[in-house]
């Protein structure tokens, strides 16, 4: 049963859960930037002409797809990084641990790269073809054909499942404490511990998860908005 003194025990805390929130955040931002350029690697792998890179890039997505994303987060820590013995033990803003952050980052950014890959795969499939033939026409090559004329339109028609994705990420992240990550379920961990009290510390923490992921939702509609402005006129 909930109760105040509970709460009060929990927000005794509070200093834990902010860094959990500071963690929670840094894991989730390098997470979507990590993703973003392996997804557009993978997206352009998938769509190329070269049949073994295409097939490696298929059987990549697929197979993280596929998997419990805490088996790969498991694999990524105890086999790939054997247990954090081959990093530093460095702590970023003198609280997160290098050595349980920087796995975290690599596992989530591997799986979300899976999926983003599909979302930009099919935003470059969804520009006109007469545009890069268009392009190609006035002397851009390949490169800039994708950079400069499909890549800009292809992120504004999958800009709000690349927003998801990122809230995905935000709550997906809360897996991470079970290497070791000080997120905000570490903070949650650490109360219960501390006090032997668990539904008060979780019901902060969806507090907290929900105050990072529905501002950021809005703040991409918001966006989203303006960019479509354009077309509308």
């Amino acid at each position: 049963m909930l109760t105040t003194k509970g709460f009060q025990a929990a927000f005794s805390y509070w200093q834990l859960f902010l860094q959990g929130v500071v963690c929670t955040v840094s894991l989730s931002l390098l997470t979507v930037i990590l993703g973003f350029v392996l997804a557009l690697v993978l997206a352009i792998l998938r769509m190329g002409r070269t049949k073994i890179l295409r097939a490696l890039a298929t059987a990549y997505v697929e197979l993280f797809r596929a998997t419990p994303m805490i088996v790969q987060v498991f694999i990524i820590y105890y086999v790939v990084f054997n247990g954090v013995k081959v990093l530093p033990g460095l702590k970023l803003f003198g609280f997160i641990r290098f050595d349980r952050f920087f796995p975290a980052v690599v596992a989530l950014a591997l799986n979300s790269g899976a999926y983003l890959s599909e979302i930009i795969r099919s935003g470059i499939q969804s520009v006109d073809g007469g545009q890069t033939e268009a392009a190609r026409s006035l002397g851009l090559n390949a490169v800039q054909t994708m950079r400069f004329v499909v890549l800009p339109q292809a992120i504004k028609n999958i800009l709000p499942a690349i927003a998801n994705e990122f809230v995905t990420i935000i709550k997906e992240s809360a897996i991470c404490y079970t290497i070791g990550v000080q997120d905000i379920m570490s903070a949650v961990n650490a109360v219960k511990g501390a006090t032997y009290r668990t539904g008060e510390a979780l019901i902060i923490a969806t507090v907290l998860y929900f105050c990072l992921t529905y501002p950021t939702s809005k703040i991409i509609e918001h966006f989203e908005r303006k960019m479509r402005r354009g077309d509308i006129r």
